[in-house]
């Protein structure tokens, strides 16, 4: 059997990557982040226990990769629903729809989220927190900012803020009233965007997330040998760390 080229194990790489965060996603939010362990994430991936640490330093560095895909996935669907619109306006109430309708749809992984960024590893800059940032600072320049490398982290700062007051246990403020908010300090209509209570076509908040991880396989299908094969590789040429991150 001929050997693999390059490009066939770089795609072959990027699916285990995928199925980690899909995996990820879905077990937190089915079980929590405390009783979700890596292996447990592993074995929904169909993955080598090992090859988790291959490309993730952690759980809680998986969980915000995996978080930060979920959102710009969720802000790129938003942003490029139909109808499309290059309104600067519209856009923004769009974004602002996006990540608080992702507050409401899935509080258990955004609750978590928050949680880790107070951790001592704080914020992580992996790429899908940079293709986020990406569209949030494309969406500010579009609504009109002059500075938009200022304006972005006041943006990012107030919907952190907003998904924070939506999910303080005990005393969460109505999405509505921190909707109303935003929407005030950017002179947003209420009309514009997805005002509460509206149904998008399409669905923007659908349970099966599956769409946004593009692993090449559906929900619970196995891996083929090739690469079966390239995750023991991969485990092979590290230290198999499973047994001291599972928790």
């Amino acid at each position: 059997m001929s050997p693999r080229s390059a490009s066939v194990n770089e795609e072959l790489r990027r699916r285990s990557r995928e199925r980690l965060l899909q995996a990820a996603v879905e077990l937190v939010s089915e079980r929590g982040y405390e009783a979700t362990t890596l292996g447990d994430i592993a074995d929904r991936a169909g993955s080598a226990r090992g090859l988790v640490s291959y490309y993730f330093p952690g759980k809680r560095q998986l969980l915000q990769s995996a978080v930060h895909r979920l959102m710009h996935r969720t802000l790129e669907e938003a942003l490029e629903r139909e109808p499309r619109t290059e309104d600067g306006r519209e856009r923004l109430a769009r974004a602002i729809d996006a990540i608080l309708g992702l507050t409401r749809s899935q509080p258990v992984l955004m609750r978590q989220h928050m949680a880790g960024l107070l951790q001592a590893e704080g914020f992580v800059q992996c790429p899908e927190q940079q293709r986020l940032a990406q569209l949030l600072r494309d969406t500010v320049a579009r609504y009109g900012s002059p500075d938009a490398a200022t304006d972005y982290p006041m943006l990012r700062a107030l919907l952190m803020g907003a998904v924070y007051a939506a999910l303080v246990p005990g005393v969460p403020m109505p999405i509505p009233t921190l909707r109303a908010e935003l929407f005030k300090r950017y002179h947003l209509d209420w009309e514009m965007g997805v005002p509460p209570d509206t149904e998008v076509p399409g669905g923007t908040c659908a349970t099966d997330l599956s769409r946004f991880f593009a692993t090449g396989h559906r929900s619970g299908d196995r891996r083929d040998g090739p690469e079966r094969q390239l995750d023991q590789s991969h485990q092979s040429n590290r230290p198999d760390q499973s047994d001291g991150q599972s928790k």
